[in-house]
């Protein structure tokens, strides 16, 4: 099983996976976290991204996931192909054949929880802060979530509290539920 928690940076993504990936532990699943690749990115993030670096971005999640997915029940992403995709398509434009395969790529997701922008980005050394940018992306993985069709569940800005308990539900449903 494989779930992405979606949207832009600086959101909370990332600690909501470290707690949602514990939290598996703690009920006997073995469950592990793909981390964020853009941090380990050689060529320029944020605003002053190319496509080179884009693509190496995509890639690198997919074989991450592949590599995680081939070890462990439950794979937690922090971002998708989608919201490294929107990152591309605002600085490059939507390129038909990478949209292609992020579209094909989507479909390997079980869940996806798109995590809502609460207050300001915190300066972190990596990732831009600045709120328009931050407020593109954010919009941009809607559009593509959008315009793909893709089913997902939309965390609660009011209930940060509750975040981990609502993302464990589906999860644990399904890891329960009789295999076909």
């Amino acid at each position: 099983m494989k779930l992405a928690f979606i949207g832009t940076h600086g959101v909370g993504k990332t600690t909501l996976c470290y707690d949602v990936v514990a939290a598996l532990k703690r009920r006997g699943v073995n469950a592990d976290m793909v981390k964020e690749v853009a941090r380990l990115s050689p060529l320029p993030i944020n605003r002053q991204t190319s496509l080179d670096a884009q693509i190496w971005i995509l890639m690198t999640q997919v074989a991450e996931e592949i590599r995680s997915a081939s070890q462990h029940e439950v794979v937690v992403c922090d971002r998708s192909v989608l919201d490294n995709y929107a990152y591309l398509a605002r600085a490059c434009g939507r390129p038909e054949a990478v949209e292609g395969f992020v579209a094909y790529w989507m479909r390997t997701y079980d869940a996806l929880f798109k995590v809502p922008v609460i207050g300001r980005a915190q300066p972190d050394g990596v990732r831009d802060v600045d709120e328009a940018f931050v407020r593109d992306i954010d919009a941009l993985v809607d559009e593509l979530l959008g315009d793909l069709g893709l089913p997902h569940e939309r965390l609660n800005s009011e209930g940060r509290d509750s975040w981990v308990e609502a993302c464990l539900e589906p999860v644990i449903a399904r890891l329960r539920a009789p295999k076909r």
